[in-house]
């Protein structure tokens, strides 16, 4: 497999057997979460009912975090199993890539000829995302590329979303960096681990929130060519809390939504988060 960056030889031998496992059939029986509205712990189980019922289900992640992935793909399959019209809104896959996804989840292509695919989308290793889009297959759910090329983010990155052409704003309308205090704090921290030569912060935030916008109104869209279904969006934590994507969906009016994130020490906690961030946390 073509190695992507630098993962430490361990790394890399625990992602590759936490997927087998999964693969194979291992599973988190019946996750817990912690409910902030109720405060109070609830299984996956208890909660799908509820899940099911929202158009949209945001399940946030870190890249390289099996586990995360591991809550992912059991959020998915609870739905799935409660009778939700489940599609999987992705923010590792372009719009541009619709057609390979539809061929994947129709099973006319070939791993191998797919996971071509992946490499062209996304850096990190495979067999973080290989389970989540093998159920998908496997079950005939939808899988839906929510991103935008990464030509015209680093564009943006380097010159501002004025800098963008009317063909390549596509369906994005005015984006500027006009966030509240808490998500500007969160783009200064992503900036200063992003930013390399000359960048500039504010073409740097708006580049973020192309990513936040795009991925709104991607499946927004769906949703409405699809009407009763429950969207599943995988994404990084930073676009999944409701700073992120969620704030793009509220500035279009649409409130039908929740929002899991993973359990990070002292990042995402019970005790430092509130209702402002999420909805549940996957303990």
């Amino acid at each position: 497999m073509k190695k992507r960056g630098y993962i430490g030889l361990t790394s890399i031998l625990l992602v590759g057997l936490c997927a087998a496992l999964v693969t194979a059939g291992l599973r988190v029986e019946n996750p817990q979460l912690y409910d902030l509205s109720g405060k109070k712990s609830i299984s996956l189980q208890q909660l799908s009912g509820e899940l099911k019922n929202k158009n949209i289900v945001l399940v946030g992640e870190h890249h390289n975090n099996t586990r995360h992935h591991i809550n992912q793909l059991e959020v998915i399959r609870a739905l799935d199993k409660a009778g939700a019209q489940v599609a999987i809104g992705m923010e590792m896959f372009r719009s541009d890539s619709q057609k390979y996804l539809e061929r994947w989840v129709a099973g006319e292509m070939s791993e191998r000829e797919f996971e071509k695919v992946y490499y062209a989308n996304w850096n990190y290793d495979w067999a973080l995302y290989a389970p989540i889009l093998r159920y998908a297959r496997d079950n005939n759910i939808p899988v839906l590329g929510l991103n935008v090329s990464r030509e015209i983010t680093s564009q943006v990155a380097r010159s501002g979303f004025e800098s963008l052409s009317d063909e390549q704003r596509g369906k994005l309308k005015d984006v500027a960096c006009r966030v509240d205090k808490v998500y500007m704090e969160f783009i200064k921290r992503a900036y200063g681990a992003h930013a390399h030569g000359n960048m500039n912060f504010e073409h740097f935030c708006e580049a973020q929130l192309v990513w936040d916008n795009i991925m709104a109104i991607n499946s927004l869209e769906y949703i409405r060519k699809n009407p009763g279904s429950t969207v599943v969006v995988v994404a990084g934590n930073g676009h999944a809390w409701k700073g992120g994507i969620p704030t793009q969906l509220d500035n279009r009016s649409f409130a039908d939504y929740a929002v899991i994130l993973p359990e990070i020490p002292d990042v995402v906690e019970k005790g430092t988060v509130s209702l402002r961030d999420t909805d549940y946390i996957f303990l």
